[in-house]
């Protein structure tokens, strides 16, 4: 074993993990006056979020939209001519101008909270002790509290692990290290629709493969069939309850045997990329020498204030369980620094927004109409349809519909859902509304700028009263 080097480091608080559950957990904890060692392996804090995540693919998916709107403007009278695609500026954009210049942001955010923020690999020796190591040296750093934010990494099913360049995940198809001629994207969750997005506006043709029947499984119909209905243009194939029994490298590509209600062949792509989902980052942590319990997927008991089973460990973010989503992850560490500064909070919030950043956006929280009819709770349910947005029409995006889920009787709103250009940036309305406890009448009253795509949540509550000057509708 390499020798410990220097002398034992001594914290208030360690958090293993610099996402963005870590890095807020550290700063906070720094601002309420604690002494903090932030530990992650990669130079800078940001986490996958900030390096292999949500950040290059959002940068991604932005170039991909100026793509799209260029092709677009046509129809307006506008031609830019095919676009140029210079994909060694491109990717090197999204290294240096984005992920870069974030992450080296953060660093200089921790020196001045004067957080340490050391570089390594953490694991647990017991429940005070972490081992950080990095090449060949060893530092123990020892801790009163420690908050476990270690993030989850791409999940790729066992019959689709194929060790071959040619079979990409997440991280690998962030890298835009080129673009195939033929892709194959094998989940329609939000991973690979973003991913099946980039590719395809960059000019891949995208066949998106999906074992359930709809794309985006357990969000409401209704409002995955706006985003279905791009996607089908975009894409070259859509295959649904479909699933890939096997794949094989040839000389050419990839062989892909699917199996499916139309189908039972195998086809031949350049690339494949695996978006099945993640799992949990817990193993190989030192979380079995210590009374911290791991269930048979990966994700680690906590409770409402992201306690573990052993009193000085906390757990948040995708390792903790739940939406794996970063700003859940952040509010969690709020949860977790406040607990272990003897605060009285829990975790109880009643809407954490979810979107899926295609074009057009897919984004909701607070109860679903699909999760209202599994679990029986009456509802009704209020849409008010993009074409009859003016601003929707203005940008040529009427495609769109918003909807609100709300209780009978006491008209509070429960749910939003939104798909449309832009829905991302709406739903914090809708999330505002539900963790509230908003009415029907609170939004319907609250004057919302004309010509904007928020008008669309205050119309959908007016659509309830028959008051929407721009669309009639039957209420249920």
């Amino acid at each position: 074993m390499p020798k410990v080097s220097g002398s034992q480091e001594r914290t208030r608080v360690a958090v293993l993990g610099a996402g963005p559950g870590g890095y807020p957990a550290a700063f906070l904890a720094a601002e309420r006056g604690m002494d903090v060692t932030l530990i992650d392996e990669r130079p800078n804090p940001g986490g996958v979020c900030l390096y292999e995540g949500c950040i290059p693919s959002k940068a991604l998916l932005h170039a991909a939209e100026l793509l799209h709107d260029a092709r677009a403007a046509e129809s307006m009278g506008l031609s830019f001519g095919e676009p140029s695609i210079d994909l060694d500026r491109l990717r090197d954009w999204k290294d240096r101008d984005v992920v870069a210049k974030m992450t080296g942001g953060l660093l200089q955010l921790a020196k001045a909270r004067k957080v340490r923020f050391v570089n390594g690999r953490g694991r647990f020796v017991n429940a005070s002790t972490l081992r950080v190591a990095r090449d060949g040296e060893v530092t123990d750093v020892e801790f009163d509290y420690a908050i476990v934010a270690t993030g989850s990494l791409p999940l790729i099913p066992g019959p689709l692990q194929l060790q071959s360049d040619r079979v990409w995940d997440s991280t690998i198809a962030l890298q835009l290290l080129e673009v195939p001629e033929r892709l194959l994207v094998v989940g329609g969750g939000y991973i690979g629709l973003e991913m099946a997005t980039v590719y395809a506006a960059l000019g891949s043709r995208v066949t998106v493969v999906e074992m359930t029947r709809s794309l985006l499984p357990g969000a409401d119909p209704d409002i995955v069939k706006v985003l279905a209905a791009s996607m089908k243009e975009r894409a070259e194939e859509i295959l649904l309850k479909t699933r890939v029994v096997e794949l094989r490298e040839t000389k050419r590509g990839v062989e892909v045997k699917l199996s499916g209600a139309d189908l039972e062949d195998a086809r031949e792509y350049d690339r494949v990329l695996i978006a099945t989902g993640r799992s949990p980052n817990s193993g190989n942590i030192g979380l079995e020498k210590m009374q911290v319990r791991v269930d048979n997927r990966g994700f680690i008991d906590v409770d409402l204030q992201r306690r573990t089973g052993e009193p000085s460990i906390f757990a948040i973010g995708d390792v903790a369980g739940g939406p794996m989503l970063a700003h859940k992850a952040t509010h969690e560490a709020r949860v977790a620094v406040e607990a272990l500064a003897d605060e009285p909070v829990v975790w109880e919030p009643a809407a954490i927004p979810a979107v899926v950043y295609t074009d057009p956006e897919v984004a909701w929280c607070g109860l679903s109409e699909t999760e209202a009819a599994t679990r029986r709770i009456e509802i009704e349910v209020m849409r008010f349809p993009w074409a009859a947005s003016g601003r929707a029409t203005t940008v040529s995006r009427r495609e769109g519909v918003t909807k609100l889920i709300v209780e009978p009787g006491t008209q509070r709103i429960l749910g939003v859902a939104i798909a449309g250009r832009g829905a991302g940036e709406l739903i914090a309305e809708g999330a505002l509304a539900v963790e509230m406890g908003a009415r029907l009448d609170d939004l319907r009253l609250t004057i919302h700028p004309h010509p904007t795509l928020s008008e669309t949540l205050m119309e959908a509550a007016e659509v309830f009263f028959g008051l929407s000057p721009h669309f009639i509708a039957k209420r249920r």
